[in-house]
């Protein structure tokens, strides 16, 4: 089970070990911290400490993109005057501020970079510190070998250096990586040995942090009464020598015994607790998982509409800091509290996107599998060079047996051997070819596989590299289509039929962006996404992803009207585009896809659901790209206002006859 409040409090502890200079930065207001990086009579190793401190406590956690600016104010001045370690303190913020917001790989290069200019300032109890972080984020990605492994680097150093807080500290987090493997007799033996050190320190903060471990060990076995016991403890001296982020996730573990324990009204209340101080430290993850809990106590009493109401909550602000896991959880809850009130339509809506979460939450599988992809085609092409050698040691043998016979100037009775031999080398080499026939069928097989699943050019970067990194695409053109009334209208069709009614529709959809240069990126259901310039840009891009467009509505409003002819029931569409920056990348797991991600896929969604049957809705900003084009004609709207986005200019797009 994974808990990131503790996690990121492990991490900001680690960072802490850089040392500092006689100015507690600690203790000092936060505010303050930017009153002494604005003072220019401060020194300005002062000044970096300042501004670096702020950067962290303020932002890092709650506000990360902000920590990424200010952890860049605080880089560029370091490096500007040579400082090697007010570089690294900066390469550490932003590496973490990445780590918060899920940008893993990210965080690791700034981590791996913090790493190589901590070794060279050469103080050993941040190098450890900095090991300690890179395990975390190799845990984050799934990479518990590199995970235990620096973690043991980190455990080691802090051996050497004798400094029993520190091993402390290690101990904990393996103990955390122990938990979310569900090993819990190893993740009990290494909160324990914390424990132990922290008590002969006399220190109660780190005293209340492992009792809290060990009470979680226990409720992931299952023991809930055993492990309320420590959370009782470790609530108590909270209250009395910790800070308010340790009370907090106190109070919400024992909110979350007595929701186990069914009494609702209880783990409220601890819930309500831990969330006044979750709010007043700033820390958005935390706030987004305490309103889950409270949406999920309200479920089990059937509250609905009031579950609904704080998951929705949770999940706008999962959606603002980036972090899928939550985003899941809250869809989860979002999808049971609309199947509670039995609104069937918007369950199924949160369904689907927890699905969608669900693979990008398994993107490393799907990596695995591409790989395991790359493994066979290696297979394949070591199979291919075996046949080859035996083809070419048949042929040679042939060729040795008929110089002999040359000089021996052999018999028609031996003559007649060679003949069968010669038969049978025939036959042999027949095998051969056919063999590595076959092996090539195999072989076109799966890359024409690989690209009926991905763009040609990122298939070919996965067999060239055995990888594929996501990108940013600056002006792409996105399509969506759905059909209207969908679910009213597929009421009356059987399955057979429906799904052959829109196999029809999706195939023809297919051609016609094949024909534009156009990519298909994916179904959802009855919705249909596309989108031009990627991944290769094209300065024609935008009017070929409009020329798709109104191909497609033409081919959907002339299907009705042949439909409408037998009386047969038919779709109508509506259409909507949008162009602007995207990034791009591979999701998933079983059914790996090329996906694209950003505020341009929400305003192209937008403009589909803002259109009309029968027409294509395009956004200003593709409207100003190809307003020129003569082979177009163009109706403004006007202003429409748009959910989540306000008034946004939108125009109807036709073609010149």
């Amino acid at each position: 089970m994974i808990r990131p409040f503790f996690i990121s409090f492990f991490l900001l502890v680690c960072f802490y070990s850089f040392g500092q200079n006689q100015i507690d930065y600690e203790k000092i207001e936060v505010d303050s911290l930017w009153s002494i990086w604005q003072d220019k009579t401060q020194a300005d190793t002062t000044k970096l400490h300042a501004i670096g401190f702020y950067a962290w406590r303020k932002f890092v956690f709650s506000q990360p993109d902000s920590a990424l600016y200010y952890a860049d104010i605080q880089h560029n001045l370091a490096k500007k005057l040579g400082h090697k370690k007010y570089i690294a303190f900066a390469l550490g913020t932003k590496g973490t501020a990445l780590w918060v917001k899920g940008d893993y790989s990210k965080s690791l290069s700034y981590f791996q970079e913090n790493l190589e200019v901590s070794k060279i300032v050469g103080k050993k109890s941040v190098i450890a510190g900095v090991y300690n972080k890179l395990g975390i984020v190799y845990g984050s990605l799934g990479d518990n070998i590199k995970k235990i492994e620096y973690y043991q680097k980190s455990l080691k150093i802090r051996e050497e250096l004798g400094n029993q807080h520190d091993i402390a500290i290690v101990l904990s987090n393996i103990g955390v990586l122990y938990q979310n493997l569900d090993n819990t007799a190893k993740a009990l033996e290494y909160h324990q040995r914390a424990l132990k050190i922290w008590e002969k320190l006399s220190d109660q903060v780190w005293i209340a942090v492992s009792l809290a471990h060990i009470g979680e060990v226990y409720e992931d076995e299952g023991n809930y009464d055993t492990a309320f016991k420590y959370y009782k403890k470790s609530l108590k001296l909270g209250e009395e020598f910790g800070d308010k982020n340790d009370v907090a996730v106190y109070l919400k573990n024992i909110g979350g015994f007595f929701k186990i324990k069914k009494n609702y009204t209880k783990a409220l209340d601890y819930y309500q607790r831990s969330m006044l101080l979750t709010k007043d430290i700033g820390a958005k993850p935390g706030v987004s998982q305490l309103l889950i809990s409270i949406g999920e106590v309200h479920l089990f009493q059937k509250k609905y509409s009031k579950s609904i109401e704080k998951c929705k909550e949770a999940y706008q602000i999962a959606l603002s800091i980036g972090n899928v896991f939550i985003q899941k959880e809250a869809c989860e809850c979002l999808y049971k509290g609309y199947k509670g009130l039995k609104n069937n339509n918007q369950a199924l809506n949160y369904f689907e996107k927890v699905s969608t979460l669900n693979d990008s939450l398994k993107s490393e599988e799907a990596s695995k599998k591409l790989q395991q992809m790359e493994f066979a085609k290696i297979i394949l092409k070591d199979s291919i060079t075996k046949a080859k050698k035996a083809r070419l040691i048949e042929v040679t043998h042939q060729k040795e047996i008929q110089k002999k016979n040359k000089i021996r100037n052999i018999s028609i009775a031996i003559g007649t051997f060679i003949l069968l031999l010669s038969i049978l080398l025939y036959s042999r080499l027949k095998y051969v070819r056919k063999s590595k026939a076959t092996l090539q069928v195999e072989k076109n097989r799966s890359e024409n596989l690989l690209l009926n699943i991905l763009p040609e050019e990122i298939a070919q970067e996965l067999k060239d590299k055995g990888k594929a990194e996501a990108r940013d695409f600056d002006n792409v053109s996105i399509l969506f289509t759905d059909f209207k009334s969908f679910t009213q209208t597929s009421s009356k069709l059987g399955a057979k039929e429906l799904v052959a009614e829109i196999n029809t529709c999706f195939e023809a959809f297919d051609s016609i962006i094949e024909k534009y240069g156009v990519e298909k990126i994916k179904t959802i259901g009855d919705a249909y996404m596309a989108v031009g310039g990627l991944p290769v840009y094209s300065k024609d891009s935008v009017k070929n992803t409009i020329l798709a467009a109104l191909d497609m509505q033409k081919f959907i409003i002339d299907r009705a009207l042949e439909k409408k002819a037998e009386d047969q029931i038919h779709f109508e569409m509506r259409l909507g585009i949008h162009t602007g920056a995207v990034v791009a990348g591979i999701v998933g797991v079983k059914k790996f896809q090329y996906d694209i991600w950003g505020d341009t896929v929400n305003i192209a969604s937008r403009m589909e659901s803002n259109s009309e049957v029968g027409k294509v809705n395009i956004s200003q900003y593709t409207y100003n790209l190809i307003k020129n084009d003569p082979e177009f004609n163009f109706e403004s709207r006007g202003k429409i206002a748009v959910k989540g986005k306000g008034d946004m200019e939108m125009y109807f797009i036709t073609k010149n006859t």
